[in-house]
């Protein structure tokens, strides 16, 4: 090893301020000269609807986990896919990749786009939000990139899950890429330059006009309506014969009648009820207040003429 390659590989214990911006060397093959020691393996399950297309491009799968010395076995009758290392794997961590690939591939990424999660710097997020949703099912959404990218869609699908419109992310997003493209702000702080959205979310429900107080809670049920029966054994009209029964509701009838019949008249008669006559008193104070009220136009004929005479001699 060169003395470069060695500064290079050299471990740094300092604090670091952005770990974004470091570099992960790359782990080689003499990095793991023995290769592993015990055989790993992961299975995961696909759906009816990605059976024939698994079935068309597994051969392509399986070139591209043998460059890596893994092996890939699929399953028609399972509905399974499983991958698991061998004697010459020699990279720990790339069974872990593998089983993101196969997990990709069974929820409808293709094996083009799949096939990217085995490189260092790309990396998969399966995000589920079936307990955002109204229809509790197994929804998830698939991300597929770099490991500070999958932190922003994880961000982004969370809160549009949450009823917020992932335009206001997105712009957010395109701010930020115009700014790292500038130098002289690098190391400043970016918040003042990212719009700032408020939520505005406001109950479209409709409230009602008379809001129906709650009654106190009581432990007891209601008291049971009274039926008609009860209500003829309070009044005594049940031990009454059809004969007295019928006599109570002719009462009952023309009493109605007569008051009916007394509002009519009344209503009738009271065009013909002669209006109230004003006292002597209250139409003398009338009279006073008239003649108060008159214009003395004698004295305001003799203002006039003086005010013209003045005009004139002026």
């Amino acid at each position: 090893m060169s003395e470069s390659e060695a500064e290079e590989t050299k471990i740094s214990t300092e604090p670091v301020d952005n770990a974004w911006a470091l570099k992960i060397p790359a782990f080689r093959q003499e990095d793991n000269p023995h290769g592993m020691v015990e055989e790993s393996s992961f299975a995961t399950l696909f759906p009816k609807y990605r059976e024939r297309y698994l079935k068309e491009v597994w051969p392509l799968v399986e070139q591209c986990l043998a460059e890596h010395h893994l092996k890939a076995e699929l399953d028609l009758m399972e509905g399974s896919m499983v991958v698991r290392t061998s004697r010459k794997t020699w990279d720990p961590y790339i069974i872990i990749k593998a089983r993101d690939m196969i997990k990709l591939m069974a929820r409808s990424v293709p094996f083009e786009q799949a096939k990217r999660v085995l490189q260092d710097d790309i990396g998969c997020d399966i995000i589920k939000i079936g307990n955002l949703v109204h229809r509790r099912r197994r929804n998830t959404v698939s991300a597929l990139g770099p490991y500070k990218g999958l932190q922003q869609v994880r961000d982004i699908v969370l809160e549009t899950m949450n009823n917020v419109h992932p335009i206001y992310n997105i712009k957010a997003l395109m701010i930020k890429r115009e700014l790292m493209k500038d130098p002289r702000l690098a190391n400043e702080d970016w918040s003042r330059f990212l719009p700032k959205f408020k939520n505005k979310n406001i109950s479209k429900r409709k409230q009602p006009k008379v809001k129906k107080q709650k009654k106190e809670y009581t432990p007891f049920p209601p008291s049971q309506p009274e039926s008609k029966v009860d209500k003829q054994l309070a009044s005594g009209e049940y031990f009454l014969n059809q004969e007295q029964k019928q006599a109570k509701r002719n009462q009952e009838r023309t009493e109605k009648q007569k008051e009916a019949s007394k509002r009519q008249d009344e209503r009738r008669n009271k065009d013909f009820v002669p209006p109230t006559e004003e006292s002597a008193a209250s139409s003398r104070k009338k009279e006073d207040g008239s003649t108060s009220n008159k214009v003395d136009v004698k004295a305001l004929k003799a203002k006039l003429i003086k005010a013209n005479k003045k005009a004139r001699s002026s």
